[in-house]
């Protein structure tokens, strides 16, 4: 899963993650917890995740909002790595949002 994603699937995946959008070559999404205490929480759990993958996202945190973005670094590019653990982060997120 980590051959480059062509345009067109890219395109694909997005139309079943709503919540993502395509920033040049990575994948943003950007959530607003209801507190810190539950930002904090998801991206705890969204860690520990991604180590267990060794596939790490970048994470802004501020206050209760939270931008994830998926891009894998060695491939220069969005591959299917990335489009799997944005599945996850959703999952994460509808536990804590």
């Amino acid at each position: 899963m980590t051959e480059l994603l062509t345009d067109a699937q890219i395109s694909e995946a997005l139309e079943h993650l709503p919540e993502w959008h395509r920033d040049g070559d990575k994948i943003v999404r950007e959530v607003d917890f209801p507190g810190f205490p539950q930002a904090i929480q998801a991206v705890t759990r969204i860690a520990e995740i991604a180590e267990n993958e060794n596939h790490h996202p970048d994470i802004d945190i501020r206050h209760k909002k939270v931008t994830f973005s998926l891009s894998t670094h060695f491939k220069g590019g969005i591959t299917g790595n990335d489009t799997s653990l944005a599945q996850e982060i959703d999952t994460v997120v509808e536990q804590f949002a």
